[in-house]
């Protein structure tokens, strides 16, 4: 399972640096091709679309037609996309492409491919589950910020040296990393498939309530976090302090690398204290923290604040998905990491179109409702699921529980 999780762990690391370098330049690139700002926002909403739909593809499907086969396809499916994305203007071609769901509008995909490496790395011993992803978050926020960063070099370069690629061409990262992706798939053992025998039944079967409840709370946190996106904060800082896009890049670069020491902290503060407890008491102080940078002075103030909360903020990512994964039957994992995931891209639209409403109203609203809203999160996961023992060993109080679901 070892080299299992190594080789999960480096296409999530190739994934997340090619979607932070073109989440960078797609927009750039359609815009000097020509298309107007209505059909940008059709292929990001096209993006989105196909996340969702195609988690919920992996969430019926996943664990019936095998992991390592879906998983396959859908990197496949990355190489075709990128291929239409770098060769291609037709704006038709572009939203089928994006329809596949396979591409990303942030550096950190959530979407089905992610999905699917969450019910895998699931299988990897209860003991070792938490660092496990940890590690996995922590190779997605440090590539993701290397690409978004790598994505500014050509432009600079093309100044000095004017034979450097255009920005399309510059797009035909993604079918690379898709084939790489995909050529590392192959290798992948039959462990990371959920076991097979005449008494598993794939689907979420009587966990569906908890996992459902699990979901509507994560649909709770992630339209908090859409009144506080990163496009938006930017927005927020330069109007409130007068910002530069430069400095912004900056600070949002040292946010990526402080969610990755967030990551690998979470490991080690999860088998310490457990998986729900980590969630809750390192996400109440960054919510304190994101309400309190809306009465923040100065930026000089501010931005400190927003690095302290990046850190903390990330820490409930890895424990999250590893709670998730303990509390179901090993056959019940994609169909849980998809469930889960997938409440995400119903209600993350609403976020920002909220935040701006409540922008109106006072200009840092949007921070102190996304506060408030995050806090309830927290106290009712805590209160919902404090009872609930995760699997922590080997015939644990969670295998247990799995086994009173056949």
């Amino acid at each position: 399972m070892l080299s299992d999780v190594r080789r999960i762990a480096a296409i999530q690391g190739i994934r997340a640096f090619a979607y932070g370098f073109t989440a960078v330049l797609l927009g750039v690139v359609l815009a000097r091709e020509g298309f107007s700002a209505a059909q940008v926002g059709e292929v990001f909403a096209a993006m989105l679309a196909g996340m969702g739909l195609m988690t919920l593809v992996v969430a019926v499907t996943g664990d019936r037609l095998g992991r390592r086969r879906v998983y396959l396809a859908l990197l496949v499916g990355l190489l075709v996309a990128g291929v239409v994305f770098a060769l291609t203007t037709s704006h038709l071609l572009l939203i089928l492409a994006a329809l596949t769901g396979t591409l990303s509008t942030d550096a950190n995909e959530s979407g089905p491919i992610s999905s699917l490496e969450q019910a895998m790395l699931g299988q990897a011993p209860a003991r070792e589950r938490t660092r496990v992803f940890s590690r996995y978050n922590a190779v997605a926020f440090l590539f993701g910020s290397l690409g978004a960063l790598a994505a500014g070099g050509p432009a600079l370069l093309r100044h000095l040296i004017p034979a450097v690629p255009a920005n399309r061409s510059l797009l035909l990262v993604l079918p690379v990393a898709g084939l790489v992706c995909a050529l590392l798939a192959l290798r992948l053992g039959p462990g990371v498939d959920a076991p097979k025998s005449p008494e598993t039944r794939p689907g979420l079967g009587t966990a569906r309530p908890r996992i459902l409840g699990l979901a509507f709370l994560f649909g709770v946190d992630s339209l908090a976090s859409g009144f506080v996106v990163q496009a938006f904060l930017v927005y927020w800082f330069s109007r409130r302090f007068g910002a530069s896009t430069e400095v912004m890049g900056l600070v949002f670069f040292s946010t990526g690398v402080l969610q990755a020491a967030s990551s690998v902290a979470s490991g080690w503060l999860s088998v310490r204290i457990g998986m729900l407890p980590t969630m809750v008491f390192s996400h109440l102080p960054a919510n304190l923290l994101l309400a309190a940078i809306a009465l923040a002075p100065t930026l000089t103030v501010a931005v400190p604040m927003l690095l302290v909360r990046s850190f903390l903020s990330s820490m409930d990512v890895p424990a999250r998905q590893a709670f998730t994964a303990s509390i179901v039957r090993p056959e019940q994992r994609a169909s849980a990491a998809a469930t889960t995931n997938v409440t995400r891209y119903f209600v993350k639209p609403l976020g920002p179109l909220i935040g701006g409403a409540l922008m109106q109203v006072a200009f840092g609203a949007p921070l102190v409702a996304a506060a408030a809203l995050k806090i309830a999160y927290d106290l009712a996961l805590f209160t919902a699921f404090r009872n609930l023992e995760p699997e922590r060993e080997a015939g644990g109080p969670a295998q247990a529980a799995a086994r009173s679901d056949s």
